[in-house]
């Protein structure tokens, strides 16, 4: 069940079962030739079109989205095992995107006066075609919170989707087809690794995008970098969650509960770290064990399911590897734990208590069910452990203190803070991180100027 490719194509295995659902084979040098042909054809085509023809496609693919929800839900929870429930909830999501993009995006790209006067005006224009690398988490989202703004630019989209959602890669290229945008603009590739270079480095690649590990991330940039083409890059996190000792803790606790185990817990801005001041800790620790215990955990196609299977059975057995080590280190199990018998890459949902820094489930990134709760003497104390880390992605923070909170958040080295609330990705705000967690902006504004050339012009300058 844990292999998912072979030299010559990638399978789509059903980690709740262990099914094999489909098999796709890697294009060939010959096949990556004609798709970036394709992809610069397409670039070239779209970027004529004025923007408000572009905004209709994109408003067209949202109704096209919210018309085939159940069947792309249901492909997502195939392939990579999220719970229906919260599969249906990402197309929805992904279709109130488009809204909100075809709405509002076309006052993104006007011509923006400066400060010199009438006379000199910023234009902003494509750049060309950017290569996406994307991973399996949010199969759909993941993609259309890069691709919509991107397109709606101007620029054409080539997605090089995770080997095991290929179905749900393919799902979208007719959705786009079918929305009215021209070949090309926005294509999928399954490729292997070295010919992922070959496609960075070429001519008709003009930025990259990338949602992955860190190695991953670092090796892509550094190729792209050598070929001077921008880079985006979101490397994913260990997000703190801190619980101050004035906090409402019924709201934190709720809170808490879906920010780390929605999607199984396999989401890059997921409570990973919560960090609780001691005079609270107990109470909350015994709220929050008691609500992840009732969770319900199991078959993904049932819609009362909340945790299902991790996406494959090799990144279970790292998470449980985590587990294991950071329980050696001298954490306490509270919960969970363990790997269920039978069929599919299941985890139970697990609570570790007294975390250090410096054990597993502190320092790296834990994706899949796992809550670390580490305790705080004090505020600064609990500012001191939540920037503890490579990562600087997101982070939430409780307290009643409006004023403290704000101090707080600018002390905290994360792309965003979450005040009484989870972190959560919306296209109203951007998204993104610092440290090893990436740079660069998805969603809001800078998701639509983030590829694209912020062209000067100036007008009788004597």
């Amino acid at each position: 069940m844990t292999a998912h490719a072979t030299p010559a194509e990638t399978h789509s295995i059903n980690p709740a079962t262990g099914e094999l659902l489909a098999k796709y084979p890697y294009v060939t040098g010959e096949g990556l030739e004609a798709a970036l042909t394709l992809a610069h054809a397409g670039y070239r085509a779209w970027a004529r079109h004025e923007p408000d023809a572009r905004a209709k496609c994109v408003a067209t693919l949202g109704q096209l989205l919210r018309r085939d929800k159940q069947s792309l839900a249901l492909m997502a929870t195939k392939e990579m095992g999220k719970p229906i429930t919260q599969a249906v909830a990402e197309i929805e999501k992904c279709a109130n995107l488009c809204d909100w993009y075809a709405e509002n995006g076309l006052a993104m790209l006007r011509d923006q006066p400066t400060l010199i006067g009438p006379e000199a005006y910023v234009s902003y224009l494509p750049i060309g075609s950017v290569l996406a690398i994307m991973p399996w988490n949010f199969p759909y989202w993941q993609i259309l919170r890069g691709a919509v703004p991107i397109v709606l630019a101007g620029n054409s989209y080539m997605l090089k989707h995770a080997p095991n959602v290929q179905g749900c890669a393919l799902a979208l290229l007719a959705l786009f087809a079918q929305a009215g945008f021209p070949d090309g603009v926005f294509s999928v590739i399954n490729v292997t690794n070295d010919l992922v270079s070959k496609a960075i480095v070429d001519r008709r690649i003009n930025a990259v995008a990338v949602t992955g590990s860190v190695r991953a991330g670092s090796a892509i940039a550094a190729q792209a970098g050598a070929a001077l083409k921008k880079t985006l890059l979101e490397l994913g996190g260990s997000d703190p969650f801190v619980v101050l000792a004035d906090a409402d803790i019924d709201r934190a606790v709720d809170a808490a509960v879906i920010g780390r185990f929605q999607n199984s817990g396999q989401i890059c801005i997921a409570a990973k770290r919560i960090i609780l001041e001691t005079s609270i800790a107990a109470e909350f620790t015994e709220k929050f064990v008691t609500k992840v215990a009732a969770l319900e955990f199991g078959d993904p196609q049932n819609p009362a399911t909340y945790v299902g299977p991790m996406a494959r059975a090799d990144l279970r057995d790292e998470l449980a590897d985590q587990v294991l080590r950071t329980t050696q280190q001298g954490a306490k199990l509270l919960l969970g734990g363990k790997i269920p018998q039978g069929p599919g890459a299941f985890h139970e949902p697990t609570v570790l208590t007294n975390v250090q820094p410096g054990m597993a489930a502190f320092v790296e990134e834990t994706f899949g069910p796992v809550a670390a709760l580490i305790h705080a003497k004090n505020e600064d104390d609990a500012l001191r452990l939540a920037n503890d880390s490579e990562f600087g992605l997101s982070g939430s923070l409780w307290t009643q203190r409006k004023e403290l909170a704000r101090k707080m958040a600018r002390g905290l080295e994360t792309g965003g803070v979450f005040v009484n609330g989870f972190s959560v990705s919306d296209p109203r705000i951007p998204i993104g991180g610092v440290k090893n967690s990436g740079y660069g902006r998805e969603l809001s504004h800078f998701g639509v100027h983030e590829f694209v050339n912020a062209q000067t012009v100036w007008f009788d300058r004597t």
